[in-house]
């Protein structure tokens, strides 16, 4: 939840600074009234801040609907031989879907989502990476998670790629023996 409001932040902070000033002599009558900083509810250093134009209020992005904030997810995992083959929908906040683990799936992924890392990330480009095979297993992983649209493919070819399957166990069978 935490997350969520972070990064509404951030967008509303960005498209605010994306709104050009507006010159004092072109506020139209669709100005704010002068606040002065100081006062009973705008604590700070006496000053006079001038008017708003509301004019740029309509550049922010709209409010987050219910149905858009769910994070859902698809995943589709081959050849674990756990058991675990199949197809399964996974919903966090509130938790629910057909997922084996649904708490726990959702938990790695709370865990995993920190600010500026995406926990679905693809290995970077250069990094050595053992050469140990961890199997034929293959997942792949589409939906929506934190606000932002999810299309990760997984397999266990390499140490790297065998990282970070089991960097989102339980979301993937956690095939570690």
């Amino acid at each position: 939840m935490l997350h969520r409001l972070v990064l509404t932040f951030a967008a509303s902070a960005a498209a605010l600074s994306a709104v050009p000033a507006v010159a004092a002599t072109a506020l139209s009558a669709t100005t704010l009234p002068a606040t002065t900083v100081g006062s009973p509810t705008n604590l700070g250093s006496v000053s006079n801040l001038g008017s708003v134009s509301t004019s740029g209020l309509a550049l922010m992005p709209p409010p987050a609907r219910d149905e858009d904030s769910r994070d859902r997810l698809t995943v589709t995992v081959h050849d674990s031989g756990s058991g675990a083959d199949g197809t399964y929908e996974l919903r966090c906040h509130p938790d629910g879907g057909s997922h084996p683990d649904v708490s726990g799936a959702c938990g790695a992924l709370d865990r995993g989502a920190r600010w500026g890392k995406d926990p679905f990330a693809p290995v970077s480009p250069g990094t050595m990476c053992t050469m140990q095979y961890g199997g034929p297993a293959t997942a792949h992983v589409t939906g929506t998670w934190a606000g932002r649209p999810v299309d990760a493919r997984f397999d266990r070819v390499d140490g790297c790629q065998i990282s970070r399957w089991n960097g989102l166990a339980p979301l993937l069978p956690d095939l570690r023996s």
